[in-house]
């Protein structure tokens, strides 16, 4: 069977990001609704958008992003939240996905883009190695 093409989107409204929930839920468990929606009010006034990735009528990959400027990196297009729906990896969408990311880092006139990803996430770090990204850096956190 030829699967429908994959088509990728801004989520400008609060249906588009409704949408985008149970997708984002894959990665990020214990938001709930509410909390997703008002976590990305707040986050869209700082900057944060949400692309994602659509076949037919059905969100089958989400990217929270923003672009901003850092002294060490430059203009920087930061990839907050890369997702898959479980169901529907290894079928290229997040590689469709990032490929849009990268291209509107250009577009913008970004010199860098990067993303932070778990320790234990191995299969995501095979991906970003085979999309030709490397380990720049530790990032270190402190819970207050």
């Amino acid at each position: 069977m030829a699967q429908l093409p994959a088509e990728v989107k801004l989520a400008e409204s609060d249906g588009d990001i409704a949408r985008c929930f149970a997708v984002m839920k894959q990665l990020r468990q214990s938001l709930t609704r509410d909390e997703f929606a008002s976590l990305v009010a707040t986050q869209s006034r700082e900057g944060y958008r949400i692309a994602f990735v659509e076949v037919g009528s059905q969100v089958v990959a989400v990217a929270g992003f923003r672009i901003y400027n850092m002294l060490f990196s430059g203009k920087t297009l930061y990839v907050d939240d890369l997702v898959t729906d479980e169901a529907r990896r290894s079928q290229r969408f997040g590689e469709t996905l990032l490929r849009w990311l990268i291209g509107l880092a250009r577009e913008s006139g970004c010199v860098t883009f990067s993303l932070d990803s778990g320790v234990q996430r191995f299969r995501a770090h095979r991906f970003y190695f085979a999309q030709a990204m490397h380990i720049s850096s530790y990032h270190f956190e402190l819970k207050l």
